[in-house]
């Protein structure tokens, strides 16, 4: 049997919250923010009918709660999805997203269903990561994991060990071009066209949550410079070159090519590969490079293929070290998140994943000359994340013919 070609036809997210009593999502469950999301991806492809839609994943980092009893087939049944739509959820940490969406897509590409949604949510506010959490001790005493692998900071602070010539400053240059290119991104109404707004209740009443509440345009390098430094004394890593602590959820819609024409729905990309790598847990911010340079070997394509590269920004240093790799220019590759990403938009854990591939989608839709797109994400406790994107939204000028 062929793979069929697997394409997202929409992608839609919440505004991401800061975590915590201060965040517009401190009373709002995580399954809701997962209805707000499937349900706004159906409005807007009413060919779609409910009946239609065959499987429904979704990635969450702590499955208890609001975000428990297998949310794929809760949120389903919340969203008004007939019984027969099947269910699940997965947990890669803060690739959990783009493993559900991987994974609707084997099912679609395998013809195990023709219509999928598949995305991650995280309330970062109701479930503090790795709160609950109960590590075998054997991790610590065996030596089998470094303690720092148990606080992503420490992580942070050990690449910059391993690259010591990726200083503080560099880290903060990185952070403060993130929050201008967002700036500028919702200035030009191009963040906006992402978010489905949603009616919450807060302290101060009900309010319309429609705009991220994390990003900082008012960032200088001045300001970065004062910050402490948490995980480390004299350390590099600051609450400013870092992603902030967020709640939020963002889905897409994917179906088979043919399923689509069939319906007479705009084509936004088709998945040409992905794949998943493991690295030392305590390095883990280095993830993404083995896992891109993985995906590069299967699919013989290469970073200068890449139009663009969505990453998700946990830590300025893990950025700037695959920029080093990949030949890409510090501090600012036209190609690597021009919209800017995690360090000025929040990372909900699961959600980031999937709004890296919404991301992208825009883009492409913005730049129709663009062929393919590369999104990816470092992984809690070792490992990286990538997938390869194709153009679908106009034939693309370039003549290259490969995946």
């Amino acid at each position: 049997m062929k793979a069929r070609d697997v394409v997202v036809v929409d992608g839609i997210r919440t505004a991401f919250g800061r975590a915590g009593e201060k965040g517009f999502f401190w009373q709002t469950r995580a399954d809701d923010m997962v209805v707000r999301v499937i349900r706004e991806l159906l409005r807007r492809n009413p060919q779609v009918k409910p009946e239609m839609v065959e499987e429904n994943v979704w990635g969450a980092t702590t499955q208890e709660g609001d975000q428990g009893l297998t949310l794929g087939r809760t949120s389903a049944l919340l969203a008004g999805l007939p019984d027969s739509c099947s269910g699940f959820s997965v947990d890669r940490m803060c690739a959990g997203g783009l493993t559900a969406i991987t994974s609707a897509a084997s099912e679609i590409a395998f013809g195990a269903c023709d219509i999928a949604i598949a995305g991650g949510v995280e309330h970062m506010g109701h479930h503090p990561m790795g709160a609950t959490a109960d590590p075998n001790p054997r991790f610590l005493t065996e030596k089998l994991v470094s303690e720092d692998a148990l606080v992503m900071g420490k992580t942070a602070e050990n690449l910059h060990d391993m690259f010591p010539d990726i200083t503080k400053e560099m880290a903060d240059e990185y952070a403060c071009h993130s929050q201008m290119k967002t700036a500028r991104g919702y200035a030009e109404g191009k963040i906006q066209q992402m978010i489905a707004p949603m009616t919450v209740y807060t302290k101060e009443g009900w309010v319309v949550a429609d705009r991220d509440q994390q990003p900082r345009p008012e960032t200088t390098m001045e300001g970065l410079r004062s910050l402490k430094t948490p995980f480390r004394v004299q350390g590099k890593v600051t609450a400013g070159n870092a992603s902030g602590l967020n709640d939020g959820a963002c889905g897409v819609l994917l179906m088979a090519a043919d399923k689509a024409r069939e319906l007479n729905l705009a084509q936004r990309m088709r998945l040409i590969g992905y794949a998943y790598a493991g690295v030392k847990p305590e390095i883990m911010g280095y993830g993404p490079v083995p896992a891109t340079q993985k995906l590069f070997a299967r699919t013989g394509l290469s970073m200068d293929d890449m139009d663009f590269v969505e990453m998700n920004e946990a830590f300025a240093v893990q950025c700037i070290v695959f920029m080093r790799e990949f030949g890409l220019k510090f501090p600012d590759d036209p190609k690597l998140n021009p919209w800017g990403g995690a360090i000025a938009f929040g990372h909900p854990l699961a959600a980031s994943g999937p709004r890296l591939v919404t991301h992208l989608a825009h883009l492409f839709a913005a730049h129709p000359e663009a062929r393919y797109g590369l999104t990816t994400l470092c992984v809690g406790l070792g490992q990286g994340a990538s997938a390869i994107w194709e153009n679908l939204q106009e034939k693309p000028k370039k003549n290259k013919q490969r995946g």
